[in-house]
């Protein structure tokens, strides 16, 4: 006798031996039970999940006749009678097949709805079983509708498909859908190992642990690699053959990979990766096995308690060897650089077929990981302060420019001195500033304490002193000026001061304040200007007339938006714009043929210059003071008010919009 492959020996024949498909067996028992029994059903879901034997042993329960002949429709079905084993050999004459890949035309369906008008022969009902329905064409997809929507009362339809996307929704309205989801690697091994025991064939927990993950959800796909794997070790299953067989990569490499990484070890990571190149392990499996254990280890450390980890990507119970290994590091990792290698690893996988050499991809794989490792806070702080360091003394005359956040500079008295010196540039960390060079009194630097006192952001200080009487300082605006500040380069914020004399009183004058509503925004950003002419009323209320009316549109009501009426005679206006662009010929004839319309018979003139006054900026003016009187009513609010000063509220800066 030939022998029969483990995916058909072990193919369930009813449903308490289906496995990992709880939801469907459920409903089905309980239609099947209380006879509440759907003329279509569609069962979707990945390779080796159970479509198809799902529903020969639902043609079983709907034909079942009993042992003894007498049976019904049953949830259990005995697979004794002549039905049930007629469908479990593939004989029964009312149960038919039908491979949609290979039977995809319309004259394929039409040939198989040709029977449906027949009763059944021998069972109680006539079962169309249409296995990868999505391979049909449109025309025979409609050949089917009518007939799947009212069959005859003995008829019963089951579709099954691995892409339900492609199954046109006329089709599946008319059906009741099933999900088959993919297999858990645990539930997968439970089987494997009750499979094995029956063929007396010993095995490695380690070893189906490999093949169940390798099975990717399905059970077929797990049957078959177990008949590999059995042929493969000589009727053993060892955890070395097994991964020897599949490729895989010892979990050894990954966790050795992984502490390096963890701790900055790149001399252990290149050397691991040359490892794997001498023993030819798959670069692909292992990232895919780095990836499976770096999810371990997030859902690990996410947990109250890592040893009782319950990540889908491992699917290992708490008896998992590995789970130590595992979750010490996950304890060494921390949770963000976690997240930075799992990611990488992912892409990585991509990069893979990219690269001249499968290894060197993976050697620049993990070196990325290395190099995007997360640092420390000391580290970042070093690396700050190594960024801002002094900039190099400006030999100049003017006054000194100290890159300080500070808000106030004491100076301390110096003795006197006729040595001459000049102004330097300091950071805030080591400030020292030169006395003037025509000072008589000028002898050393003069030290200063800056203040920790740090200004609120979007502020800057200008800090003044008032010349002492004899000499000849220059002004902060002199200073200021934009050529100095150039050769400077300065990256900080810098505050302006002049030392005339030590004893002088010092004034911190702000020179900017944060904004608080969109208003203040616009005038500190230098919105244009309106000043109103003489013929800005009558040019305004004509444009606004033109765009009611729907006379000029898009380049058209541009132009006449930003343009300024400087002049207009009996059959001649003058207008002004800013941009060249808008004085185009075509822009400029519609808008004359607009007013000319309207009952303006003149002829428009076009010139480039400064605009003072158009519609455009009447209509921003107008629309900022309803701004302002919206913004004043909600402010002088006395609830808004109460609430500002009890609890510390502020306005949301754009919120308040008028009505």
């Amino acid at each position: 006798m030939s022998y029969l492959v483990l995916a058909r020996k072990y193919r369930p024949r009813n449903f308490t031996e289906m496995v990992g498909q709880d939801h469907v067996v459920q409903a089905l028992t309980n239609a099947l039970t209380t006879q509440r029994l759907h003329h279509a059903y569609l069962f979707t879901g990945t390779r080796g999940v159970g479509k198809t034997t799902v529903s020969r042993i639902l043609a079983k329960s709907l034909n079942c006749q009993g042992p003894d002949g007498t049976g019904g429709i049953t949830a259990s079905p005995c697979g004794v009678c002549q039905a049930c084993s007629d469908i479990d050999s593939g004989r029964f004459v009312d149960y038919t097949e039908l491979d949609a890949a290979s039977n995809r035309g319309v004259d394929e369906v039409q040939a198989l709805l040709e029977q449906a008008v027949y009763k059944p022969v021998q069972g109680r009902f006539k079962v169309f079983m249409i296995d990868e329905v999505h391979m049909l064409t449109n025309t025979a997809f409609n050949a089917m509708l009518k007939t799947l929507e009212e069959p005859p009362e003995y008829l019963k339809f089951v579709l099954a498909t691995t892409d339900p996307q492609k199954v046109p929704v006329t089709v599946l309205s008319r059906c009741l859908q099933f999900n088959l989801r993919p297999m858990a690697p645990e539930t997968i091994r439970e089987h494997l190992a009750k499979v094995l025991a029956v063929e007396q064939v010993s095995s490695e927990v380690q070893a189906l642990r490999l093949l169940a993950r390798a099975a990717r959800g399905s059970m077929r796909d797990a049957l078959s690699l177990t008949d590999q794997a059995i042929a493969f070790g000589s009727g053993q299953l060892q955890e070395a053959t097994v991964r020897q067989m599949l490729g895989s990569v010892d979990r050894s490499y990954v966790f050795r990979l992984i502490e390096a990484l963890a701790l900055g070890d790149g001399k252990t990571v290149v050397e691991t990766s040359e490892t794997l190149r001498l023993n030819g392990l798959s670069a692909a499996s292992t990232l895919e096995e780095m990836a499976t254990v770096l999810q371990r280890m997030a859902v690990m450390q996410v947990m109250e308690k890592g040893a009782n980890s319950q990540g889908g990507g491992a699917g290992d119970d708490d008896s998992d060897p590995e789970a130590a290994d595992t979750a010490r590091l996950a304890a060494l990792m921390p949770v963000d650089e976690t997240q930075l290698l799992y990611s990488i690893c992912l892409h990585g996988r991509a990069d893979l077929g990219l690269a001249p050499d499968e290894y060197a991809a993976l050697t620049m794989v993990l070196l990325r990981l290395l190099a995007f490792k997360p640092q420390g806070a000391a580290a970042l702080a070093e690396k700050k302060t190594l960024n801002r360091t002094a900039p190099a003394p400006v030999q100049s005359a003017r006054p000194a420019l100290i890159a300080a956040p500070a808000v106030a500079v004491a100076p301390t008295p110096v003795a006197k001195s006729s040595a001459q010196a000049q102004p330097v540039v300091a950071n805030s960390r080591t400030p020292v500033v030169q006395p003037w060079e025509d000072d008589p009194q000028a002898s050393a630097p003069l030290p200063m304490q800056v203040s920790a006192t740090v200004p609120p952001p979007g502020q800057q200080l200008v800090v003044r002193e008032s010349a002492r009487p004899g000499t000849h300082a220059e002004s902060a605006d002199a200073a200021m000026d934009a050529e100095f500040l150039d050769e400077l380069e300065l990256n900080e914020p810098l505050a302006l001061v002049e030392f005339v004399q030590p004893a002088t009183k010092v004034v911190a004058v702000p020179v900017r304040t944060q904004a608080e509503s969109r208003s203040d925004v616009t005038a500190q950003q230098g919105a244009p200007v309106l000043v109103p002419t003489e013929e800005g009323d009558f040019w305004h209320a004509t444009v606004q007339q033109l765009i009611k009316a729907e006379a000029i549109n898009a380049m058209v009501r541009e132009l006449a938006l930003q343009s300024q009426l400087v002049a207009r005679d009996t059959d001649q206006w003058i207008l002004r714009v800013e941009r060249e662009s808008l004085n185009q010929s075509g822009s400029r004839d519609r808008l004359t043929a607009a007013l000319q319309n309207a009952g303006y018979a003149v002829k428009l003139v076009v010139e480039i210059g400064r605009v003072a006054d158009c519609p455009a900026r009447r209509n921003t003016a107008a629309s900022a003071e309803k701004q302002l009187a919206a913004e004043k009513i909600i402010f002088d609010a006395p609830f808004v008010q109460a609430m500002m000063r009890d609890f510390g509220a502020k306005i949301v800066p754009g919120s308040i919009k008028p009505l």
